[in-house]
């Protein structure tokens, strides 16, 4: 382990949800220190630690479920191997808005379905969280990507360089006959859940399509997908922090979101309101009732 001085943790949804005594998936007994995403500097490292020393910035997914104490402490012990060193060119802030996001779109875009140059990438929720980490991994790689959000969003997908859908307005068949001629995409990620999940099954191409979701809560008939030969996948991000299996992989998905930011290919926004310690619950608050224009983090050691 190390020991972190903690300058910033990102607020995701599934830690409000925690709070509210909702996330059993989470299974972190209430009370508890709760957050998720973090960046901070490394103030002592334990016996076996070699890639990190005092003094060294840093990020990562590392804790607040599974009955881990979380980021929104002063300090926070954590699992080296979950974590990597800070990008140069971000602040704290940005680097702690990064982790979950990034990691749960990189599991389903990179690790499950291999995108790659040629392919034709849907995105369920492109604006979101989620989505537009998703939106610019699949970017990156060398993919066409669309992504689907509501009017007020599609300048925003437009900036991340897809090509926006407005879900409200035209129905699944209508854009898989007008982007695809009607044969489906190859990748189509649902970061939204329910009834989207369902559509992603009638948008993917048949024999070699992949649909993906990181909220596939439900109850879903199959019998789209398999008529069309596809196959589908969940990402559960959480697992390595509840099994301490595979932890070695999200300290490599987070040093590759460092190198996607040093390289210009990733972006983070942020929602420009500050909170420290003190605000946490209104932190929380903005983000149970979707408020925050871009991810909400809070202020701890930022001096």
């Amino acid at each position: 382990q190390v020991l972190i001085k903690v300058h910033a943790a990102g607020i995701n949804p599934l830690d409000t949800k925690i709070a509210a005594g909702g996330g059993a998936h989470a299974r972190q007994p209430l009370p508890a220190v709760l957050g998720i995403d973090l960046a901070g500097t490394v103030v002592e490292r334990g016996e076996g630690v070699n890639d990190f020393a005092p003094g060294d910035e840093v990020f990562g997914m590392a804790g607040g479920i599974g009955g881990a104490q979380g980021a929104l402490a002063e300090y926070i012990g954590v699992d080296a191997r979950l974590i990597a060193p800070k990008p140069r060119s971000l602040s704290m802030r940005e680097a702690a808005a990064l982790p979950l996001a990034f990691i749960t779109a990189w599991e389903g875009l990179v690790d499950r379905a291999n995108v790659r140059a040629g392919q034709q990438v849907l995105i369920h929720g492109g604006a979101g969280g989620v989505g537009q980490m998703a939106v610019q991994i699949a970017k990156a790689r060398g993919a066409e990507v669309y992504a689907t959000g509501s009017a007020d969003s599609q300048a925003f997908i437009r900036e991340l360089g897809a090509s926006a859908i407005d879900y409200r307005t035209q129905d699944t068949d209508s854009y898989v006959r007008q982007y695809t001629d009607g044969e489906g995409f190859d990748i189509v990620y649902d970061t939204v859940g329910g009834p989207t999940l369902d559509a992603s099954f009638n948008a993917v191409k048949t024999y070699t399509g992949h649909v993906l979701c990181c909220l596939g809560w439900g109850q879903h008939s199959l019998a789209p997908l398999s008529f069309r030969g596809a196959c589908y996948s969940g990402a559960f991000t959480l697992m390595p922090l509840l099994s301490c299996k595979g932890r070695e992989q999200h300290g490599q998905i987070v040093r590759e979101a460092a190198a996607l930011v040093e390289s210009g290919q990733l972006r983070i926004k942020l929602d420009q309101r500050r909170f420290g310690l003190e605000q946490v619950n209104e932190a929380f608050a903005q983000v149970a009732e979707g408020r925050g224009a871009g991810k909400t983090v809070v202020d701890i050691g930022i001096e």
